[in-house]
């Protein structure tokens, strides 16, 4: 019946140190709330950062080409990461570890070739291509 109690008994060392760290963190937001500053005035309530003002919206529309480039980073950082462990451990792991490293390389090289035949990496507008085709054919009639 007294489940509950007997557990925290039992974990009396985590018990203490919940309730230190929710006295702890009561204690600093009433000693905010009393001891906190009081000035009010227009220019307090303006974003402020990096030394600038703020100038324009924060709802800015981006493109979807920097959210590309963003993943690529992370993919292609988190590959450098993976090929840095193995060439720490080259000695250890041997040729089979060689093995491995290079079907890692040539699956990430396969993938790097297949965003490139789909066009990802093709940032150009279909506008500016079409732009750029008549050019080409009206040089090509001349």
């Amino acid at each position: 019946m007294h489940m509950p109690i007997e557990n925290l008994a039992h974990n009396w060392a985590f018990t203490i140190y919940v309730i230190a760290a929710l006295g702890l963190c009561s204690l600093m937001l009433v000693a905010a709330r009393f001891l906190g500053g009081r000035a009010k005035a227009r220019a307090k309530h303006v974003p402020y950062e990096s030394g600038l003002d703020s100038v324009g919206t924060a709802r800015i529309r981006f493109s979807s080409q920097f959210y590309l480039v963003a993943m690529f980073f992370v993919i292609f950082d988190v590959e450098a990461l993976f090929l840095f462990a193995w060439a720490v451990s080259v000695r250890e792991v041997g040729w089979i570890g060689f093995i491995g490293a290079t079907v890692f390389i040539i699956t990430l090289l396969a993938g790097l070739y297949y965003l490139v035949r789909i066009g990802a990496l093709d940032w150009v507008p279909e506008r500016s291509k079409r732009n750029l085709n008549k050019v080409q054919q009206t040089h090509l009639q001349q």
